[in-house]
């Protein structure tokens, strides 16, 4: 484990890791004092359970009234009095909303397609602002009833905090632009280049990778067998796979298999729970307990069903509630155990099938895995794991210090450590185009209709190709770059002001992917690339295409920095011989 290094900024700063989960979210903090080393803390106590232990994360529930303003979040959600008063009045009960952040692209067997719906006449970016608000809200009272002289400490960093979101691994640029819109409307930073440049973003994966470094689980991987987290969440199950790289004496990991999501949670297992109880209690006098049943499974079986062999007792009633012919027994449901199974199995069967594939990918025969998250906590989980993939060779160990909380601290240990180098492409990334037409080519002669002719050359292209920037699996650090040739033309420098330039994604199976039509369902706009011109085309001469007419055209480099947790990018272009550079800004289209 590398040593982690005194803080050397000047000033005092708070560094936020927020994660909302689908079912759970949580927090954690480090105070960045000058010459000190940081720590890494967590928010310990919130409003309605101030009860709870040093492990402490609160339901991602929100209450709306019919107005549309929120009116209970977290664990205040559970109290009998704001559930009378919200059935009393009305409100909307919004959960699991974090999933309609996903991108249709990750979802295309629309497994989340009964999803709760978002309350009345608000999105997903308002819910998830509403909650990021209250959670930063119960962070400032925390800190200052924990610190000592807490209003006077919280006003030295209040205008110094950096946010880090986490995200599942799915998530991609999209998802991330609406996280920071979030941020910015919950007021936790400003609506400013500076402002919005203070949240940063961290996959689930990487960061439940530095909570295992962190607490030393991965030092006795001597062997280098490779790594392989789970972090099994509420709404989704991220795998992330790694190898170690050591340099100069320093220790840092690189990916070895393309991160993947898959949207098998924990609240899979409910709602499979949720089928089979309303189903088989149609026609008893107790289906109108049905919900109530459900919420008992989630909350004890769900996580001490050890095996198939022992039947699940839900309580939910006294010791008068019987009905033999459904199984209900003194106030309990009693479930085979067969099929409680059943409810766990397409979570089980994909985790294993997940891992295989990235072992495969990675190259590595006996990896580790470390299984973390809030759904890590069920034995049968568990067990059922590492039946399944011990004897293959695989390893499958759980960590039991907080490991509910492994996002939340991960996300700080992300900044603090920085031990990820390296990641890997999931898909491949491009440009479309047009190329010169040549009749010769037979790729060219079928598709003779797609030809042109160009207004400023009068030279003939042949449109609908795919030019790869980087493709899947391509392993790439964070400073590399990539680079691009555009370029565009102008009737007059008046027009000559600023460019936009898209970037596109290929997600098909394709080796070499070089026209569109060849799979046209796996093509997309990735986003688009913007930037301010002016100052680099006042100097444009005019050409004369072959019909005499003049035109201006800037030829220009779209610089793209893919190996960070977020893309970015830079406009280059070459004046007098010498490279200029200008900030671009990296816009996404609405899916």
């Amino acid at each position: 484990m590398n040593v982690r290094k005194s803080y050397e900024g000047k000033v005092r700063r708070l560094l936020l890791a927020i994660d909302v989960g689908t079912t759970y979210s949580g927090v954690s903090y480090a105070v960045l004092d000058p010459g000190q080393v940081p720590q890494v803390c967590g928010v310990n106590r919130f409003p309605a359970q101030e009860h709870a232990g040093g492990d402490s994360k609160i339901p991602s529930v929100l209450f709306y009234d019919r107005g549309g303003v929120m009116r209970a979040a977290g664990a205040e959600t559970s109290q009998e009095h704001v559930i009378e008063q919200a059935a009393d009045e009305g409100w909307t009960r919004s959960e699991w909303f974090k999933l309609h952040l996903r991108s249709p692209a990750s979802d295309t067997r629309q497994e989340l397609s009964t999803l709760p719906p978002l309350p009345p006449h608000k999105t997903v970016v308002d819910v998830f602002a509403d909650l990021l608000a209250y959670l930063f809200n119960c962070t400032r009272t925390y800190i200052q009833e924990t610190h000592p002289a807490g209003a006077q400490f919280w006003s030295s960093i209040a205008q110094n905090i950096d946010f880090v979101l986490t995200h599942p691994n799915g998530w991609e640029g999209r998802q991330q632009s609406l996280m920071r819109l979030a941020a910015v409307q919950a007021k936790l930073v400003p609506n400013s280049d500076a402002g919005r440049a203070r949240v940063s973003f961290v996959t689930e994966g990487e960061a439940s990778l530095h909570f295992c470094l962190n607490k030393g689980l991965i030092s006795a991987n001597k062997n280098n067998k490779g790594i392989i987290i789970v972090d099994a969440g509420g709404g989704t199950i991220d795998l992330s796979a790694y190898s170690e790289l050591k340099s100069d004496g320093k220790v840092s990991y690189v990916e070895s298999a393309a991160a993947l999501c898959l949207f098998k949670g924990s609240v899979m297992v409910r709602r499979n729970a949720e089928i089979y109880i309303e189903g088989h209690l149609k026609g008893s006098r107790y289906f109108d307990r049905a919900a109530d049943i459900v919420d008992s499974f989630d909350k004890t079986a769900k996580l001490t069903t050890k095996n198939s062999t022992i039947p699940a007792y839900v309580k939910f009633g006294g010791m008068n509630d019987n009905e033999a012919a459904y199984n209900i027994r003194g106030g309990k449901l009693v479930i085979p155990g067969a099929e409680v199974a059943r409810f766990f199995q397409p979570s089980v069967t994909s985790i294993a099938q997940a891992v295989l594939s990235q072992r495969s990918e990675a190259k590595t025969t006996t990896p580790s895995v470390y299984l973390v998250g809030g759904f890590a906590a069920s034995t049968y989980l568990y067990t059922q794991l590492r039946e399944t993939l011990v004897p293959l060779g695989i390893d499958v160990c759980r960590p039991d210090s907080h490991a509910n909380k492994a996002v939340a601290e991960g996300g700080v240990l992300y900044v603090l450590d920085h031990q990820v180098s390296a990641r890997m492409a999931r898909f491949t990334y491009g440009a479309p185009g047009s190329e010169q037409y040549y009749q010769s080519n037979p790729d060219h002669a079928r598709r003779q209709a797609k030809s042109y002719i160009d207004v400023h050359d009068g030279e003939r292209l042949i449109g609908g190709c795919f030019f790869p920037i980087i493709r899947t699996g391509s392993l790439v650090t964070e400073t590399q770059e990539f680079r691009y040739t555009f370029y565009t033309t102008f009737a007059n420098l008046a027009e000559a002001t600023s460019i936009s330039s898209e970037i596109w994604v290929y997600r098909g199976c394709r080796q070499n992917p070089q026209w569109i039509d060849n799979d046209p369902e796996s093509y997309g706009v990735l986003c688009v690339v913007e930037a301010d011109v002016l100052k680099a085309t006042r100097r444009l001469s005019p050409l004369y295409g072959k019909r005499g007419k003049p035109y201006y055209q800037f030829d220009y480099v779209v610089v793209l920095l893919f190996g960070l947790t977020e893309l970015r990018a830079q406009l280059s272009w070459t004046e007098n011989g010498v490279e200029k550079r200008s900030p671009a800004k990296v816009v996404y289209v609405d899916e």
